[in-house]
């Protein structure tokens, strides 16, 4: 599970601090949703973003030349 963001969510949270030296880092799932990690939500004290709807994960698959 992770958090989903909307665009403007991820934007602004990019960069933005965590907790002493760990920040933010939105990045999309294969469906293109914005997301973040739960231990993201659970470490930050954003009130916002402890109150994101979660969705489970799906990674972007990626094939490699063999």
């Amino acid at each position: 599970m992770v958090a989903l963001l909307t665009q403007q969510q991820a934007e602004a949270l990019q960069g933005v601090e965590v907790v002493a030296d760990n920040f933010f880092n939105p990045i999309q799932d294969k469906n293109g949703n914005w997301i973040i990690s739960l231990e993201e939500v659970e470490q930050c004290s954003i009130e916002w973003v402890k109150n994101l709807p979660q969705i489970t994960y799906e990674p972007i698959e990626v094939t490699l030349p063999i």
